[in-house]
């Protein structure tokens, strides 16, 4: 692990972790997830993590000074000279009320100065009464709310209508660029989705749980110079099923795969033919039929318009995540 001279009293900076940090640090997330039921880290940022991390990203860790280990862990991602840095942290559930959040918090505070942001975002997964208490406490601001919405998919779906012009197909090697291109242009000014590269469309589609024929192409079939140009896509995810066992050692329960509407790209010159709608009524038939009872995605609570579409589409609200942040 490359390190820093501590920011604060038992926190270490890194630009990468080892084996060692890595492997403690997606314990001690698990620890949380199972104990708050939700994932206490992005996607993004564990995509990183287990490789040890993406520079120009900054890790904190907070250990025990009784031997117990990580027992707290941030992340900070400086890329956005617009809207400052963005970061992330979890403590574990048996350290809690300790005071390690505060500290860590600081430490990202002080980063982020460090670094010459003008703010620091501060995302906390899941509506925590204790998350939004610390956060005013040390001078943040409520800013963004991120909703997680569901839906049965034992409902009823409407089928699919393909327009004239049109043509669906599953992924294929080699869309990567176009299906990058697209995502780029439908989410310009989407603070994380807009600012994929095609080093985050490789990092997920290496992932075990990628299915290239969980991944709806429309492209344009009209027989013109532009023909099998991609209009838009729908990625689709599956959350596999997992087992816990109890703390006692006894039985195991066990939490049923989730299908989830991933990505939703439409480019902005084939906006208004629905064909985002109609890629995703083909995606949630498709996670259907692989047996997946349940579908939810994540929209931003001030788009009205894509909260409008998934909710004529049987999905609801279900759990939030908050942003929020603090001027440096």
């Amino acid at each position: 692990m490359s390190s820093e001279p501590a920011v604060d009293q038992g926190v270490e900076r890194a630009d990468r972790l080892g084996p060692a940090d890595v492997r403690d640090v997606l314990g001690l997330v698990a620890r949380a997830a199972d104990a708050d039921g939700v994932a206490p880290l992005s996607e993004h940022v564990l995509l990183h993590l287990r490789s040890g991390g993406q520079e120009p990203g900054r890790h904190l860790l907070l250990r025990d000074p009784a031997g117990a280990g990580v027992v707290g862990y941030a992340h900070l991602d400086p890329t956005d000279p617009v809207e400052g840095s963005s970061a992330e942290l979890v403590v574990d559930p048996a350290h809690r009320r300790r005071g390690h959040g505060r500290v860590l918090v600081g430490a990202l505070l002080d980063l982020a100065a460090s670094l010459g942001d003008g703010r620091l975002r501060l995302w906390a997964h899941g509506e925590s009464p204790d998350a939004g208490a610390l956060a005013a406490a040390m001078g943040f601001d409520r800013v963004r709310e991120l909703w997680q919405m569901r839906r049965s998919l034992y409902a009823s779906l409407p089928r699919p209508e393909v327009p004239e012009g049109v043509r669906l197909r599953i992924f294929r090697p080699g869309d990567e660029d176009a299906l990058l291109a697209v995502n780029a242009a439908a989410f310009a000014d989407h603070p994380e989705q807009g600012r994929w590269t095609r080093a985050d469309v490789d990092a997920r589609v290496a992932e075990d749980w990628f299915d290239p024929e969980g991944v709806f192409l429309a492209e344009r079939a009209d027989g013109g110079e532009a023909d099998g140009e991609l209009l838009a896509f729908h990625w689709t995810k599956v959350h596999g099923a997992t087992q816990h066992r109890h703390e006692d050692g006894g039985s195991t329960h066990a939490h049923p795969p989730i299908g989830e509407v991933y990505v939703v790209g439409v480019g902005p010159a084939a906006q208004g033919r629905g064909l985002g709608r109609l890629v995703t009524l083909v995606g949630l038939r498709y996670l259907r039929g692989r047996g997946v009872d349940q579908a939810m995605l994540y929209v931003d609570a001030d788009n009205a318009a894509a909260v409008r579409t998934y909710t004529a589409l049987g999905f609801s609200r279900w759990d939030v995540d908050v942003q929020f942040r603090r001027e440096l």
